[in-house]
């Protein structure tokens, strides 16, 4: 096995020069070190590179066939090692996101700005969807890292929390429940709701909740963004059941955002990756950023 370029570019040193003592020169090594080297190359392939005289040393019919694959592997291997370069310092890239659709419209397009502005060369792909899709989208490795919300335990993950956020009922304004600061969760089941979708963060919070409260509630409405929710809660369809963070999606308009208490109900949204596998440079920088814009105060 050949265990160093170095063998190798001292091989295209003497293939050039013709002369070992001159080759040795531009490798900056000495003339038995160097003679060690091409005896260790000729040793790892089987085969002698050079016939030997006092004056000069010539390629064999071996050495001629081995020249232009050696000298395109030591390209290769130099091209490899400007890339890795240009990845570990952030000068080129690209990172696959997957987050909930309120991360996605709130907080990651200024994280990606921030980022973008400070690494130019490196692209940020960004996948909107719903929290198990996107659990399932970094399980399988079709994104770099997930941001979304954790409902039960899964060994195969690990998260970093960003923020918490805590689920609202969005009423119309002249519903009964529009002049209250809270609601009882039991009180909102009293009404048909507006859902997000099963296969959603939102939702399966709301069913657990609803099943320890041993409360049952009518499905007005199934929607798959919060902003069809939104929009049906402003026509006066019925209450809907979503993040306060939805809130910012649009102007609410003839609607009131009302906290659900008792129970005090919130998801936290984490940023979530393989737990086997660490991010790339680049992926690590933005998760920084997303993690700093996420925290108190920014």
């Amino acid at each position: 096995m050949i265990q160093d370029l170095r063998h190798i570019r001292a091989f295209l040193a003497a293939a050039r020069h013709g002369n070992f003592t001159r080759a040795a020169m531009e490798m900056h090594i000495s003339q038995s070190a160097f003679t060690v080297q091409i005896r260790q190359l000729e040793d790892a392939l089987g085969v002698a590179l050079f016939d030997r005289s006092k004056r000069r040393v010539a390629l064999t019919s071996a050495g001629r066939e081995l020249l232009q694959p050696l000298e395109r592997l030591i390209v290769d291997a130099e091209s490899i090692v400007s890339k890795t370069r240009q990845l570990a310092g952030l000068r080129r890239g690209m990172i696959n996101v997957a987050a909930l659709p309120t991360v996605a419209a709130r907080l990651l397009p200024d994280a990606i700005k921030r980022f973008a502005d400070a690494y130019p060369g490196i692209v940020v792909q960004l996948r909107d969807m719903a929290g198990e899709k996107i659990i399932e989208a970094v399980k399988k490795e079709e994104v770099d890292f997930g941001i979304g919300s954790r409902i039960r335990v899964d060994r195969e993950i690990r998260t970093t929390l960003l923020f918490a956020d805590r689920l609202c009922a969005f009423i119309p304004g002249d519903h009964l429940l529009a002049r209250r600061e809270t609601a009882a969760l039991k009180d909102l089941a009293a009404f048909p709701l507006i859902v997000t979708g099963k296969d959603s963060s939102v939702r399966e919070l709301l069913e657990k909740s609803l099943k320890r409260e041993k409360t049952s509630f009518k499905v007005a409405f199934e929607t798959n963004y919060m902003t069809t929710a939104i929009g049906m809660v402003r026509a006066g369809l019925g209450i809907a059941i979503l993040p306060e963070s939805a809130a910012t999606l649009e102007n609410p308009g003839q609607m009131r955002c009302v906290f659900i208490a008792r129970p005090t109900l919130s998801r936290k949204i984490e940023i979530i990756q393989r737990k086997d596998r660490s991010l790339s440079p680049a992926a690590q920088k933005l998760a920084e950023i997303l993690t700093r814009m996420a925290g108190p105060g920014t």
